[in-house]
């Protein structure tokens, strides 16, 4: 039986690691816990979600929703897990934390051809191997990649707050989703008094140091809710506060809201919700003070703070090919967010692609090119081939993949019919070269 290495068990490495055993080749899948934790991660599970538990869109006229039904169709076991443990979210598709990170280790463990190994890997080993150590990929490990590759780089990453449902003044709270689209989200609406001295509050709040960093890049999908209310001071009522698509909905005055507050449920019993889009770098007690200020949230007790950290991720274009695999060591290959795709889902389909092709060479098959016809293609041909002036982390989107000849010219039609294309390709892929028929 043909062996393979996979290090880091995240989203990215288990995805690769199903994708070899289910080709026949026997895994060794080394992951770190529980001998050491990142500073991000709390818990010994596989898979652990850190900033969100929202994998976003689940429809076809968005590229994130696209991935996702791209992964479904080729058998992904963190879309399996994702759909198995998902939770009332609108039209997005967010999990259970727990029960999503519990299905897919009990799913890893349970395989016969993964052999797990609990063991910190400290420098990239000689043999035919997956690295997806994610972006928090530090200490011996990050030095012998840098010594290889050269320098890194990084941005900084930011997560939200949880609280409990019990703890809410739930007369303040309205139950509804944007556009009548369900009863999902919990909504804390603003007057206009109330938002600006939120904001005022926001911007003189201490936040905890950055140590070694005076200035620091941001990725904009992750931007704590402080900087972005720097930005201007209406930034944040037409951002994560926007009050649009709330029929009914009233701040204390009586009035419609000047800004909305949003919570996700983020567990199956619905007894815990995460404030959507305040990502934060804020001192705990800041942020229990002025997030206070939000109505409904006065004696909120918070079972997470927000908290901020260094993402590290390769200079991809120099290195990566469209499989993954290195250009100098076509054996060894990385996967997830250090590869610089951004998101659960993103590094879900880098470590399906990165364990397909691992799996076809050893296989002395031809490497499957995905193209960027496809979602999980077109971000696998960005992370190599990108070659503007600056390589920043990429979520999946429409318009990093191939246009079509006399695209329709309104925006849904034009992105459903590149959703059609991409899953006649997909299915293409999985009747000729996947399944070999």
């Amino acid at each position: 039986m043909a062996e393979a290495a996979v290090i880091g068990a995240g989203l990215a490495g288990c995805e690769a690691a199903h994708v070899l055993s289910a080709m026949g080749i026997h895994v060794r899948l080394y992951e770190m816990k529980p001998v050491r934790r990142s500073p991000a991660h709390s818990s010994d599970k596989f898979c652990e979600l850190v900033c969100s538990n929202s994998l976003r869109s689940n429809k076809l006229d968005n590229a994130v929703g696209l991935l996702k039904e791209e992964l479904r169709r080729l058998g992904s076991l963190v879309m399996e897990a994702a759909d198995k443990t998902a939770v009332p979210a609108g039209g997005a598709l967010a999990v259970d934390r727990e029960s999503f990170s519990a299905y897919v280790t009990e799913a890893i463990r349970s395989d016969p051809n993964i052999e797990v190994i609990s063991e910190e890997i400290a420098s990239i080993p000689d043999f035919p191997v997956i690295i997806a150590t994610g972006p928090l990929t530090d200490g011996k490990l990050l030095e012998s990649i840098e010594a290889l590759l050269g320098e890194s780089m990084h941005f900084f990453d930011a997560a939200a707050p949880i609280v409990t449902l019990e703890s809410l003044d739930m007369s303040k709270v309205v139950r509804a989703s944007r556009y009548e689209r369900g009863s999902d989200y919990l909504n804390c609406p603003m007057t206009r008094l109330e938002y600006f001295s939120f904001v005022r509050a926001l911007l003189a709040a201490e936040t905890a140091p950055l140590h070694e960093f005076e200035k620091y890049k941001v990725f904009e999908g992750c931007m704590p809710v402080e900087a972005m209310a720097r930005r201007g001071d209406m930034t944040l009522a037409y951002g994560p506060m926007k009050p649009v698509g709330l029929k009914g909905c009233t701040a204390s005055d009586g009035k419609p809201p000047f800004a909305v507050v949003q919570l996700r449920q983020d567990n199956a019993e619905g007894t815990l919700f995460n404030i959507v889009g305040f990502q934060t770098n804020l001192k705990f007690g800041e942020q229990k003070r002025v997030f206070g200020m939000i109505p409904g949230l006065e004696n909120a007790d918070f079972i997470r703070y927000g908290v901020m950290h260094r993402n590290s991720f390769l200079q991809s274009p120099k290195h990566l090919t469209p499989f993954y695999s290195l250009r100098e060591h076509p054996d060894t290959f990385f996967a997830g967010q250090i590869t610089g795709v951004e998101g659960y889902v993103e590094s879900a389909s880098s470590g399906f692609v990165a364990g397909l092709n691992l799996g076809s060479l050893l296989l002395g098959r031809e490497p499957v090119d995905f193209s960027r016809q496809t979602a999980i293609g077109s971000l696998a041909h960005y992370v190599s081939e990108y070659n503007g002036g600056s390589f920043q982390p990429m979520n999946a989107n429409f318009g990093i993949m191939e246009s079509l000849p006399d695209a329709p010219r309104d925006k849904y039609k034009r992105y459903l019919a590149l959703s059609e294309r991409a899953l006649e390709r997909i299915d293409n892929l999985i009747n000729e070269v996947i399944n070999g028929n």
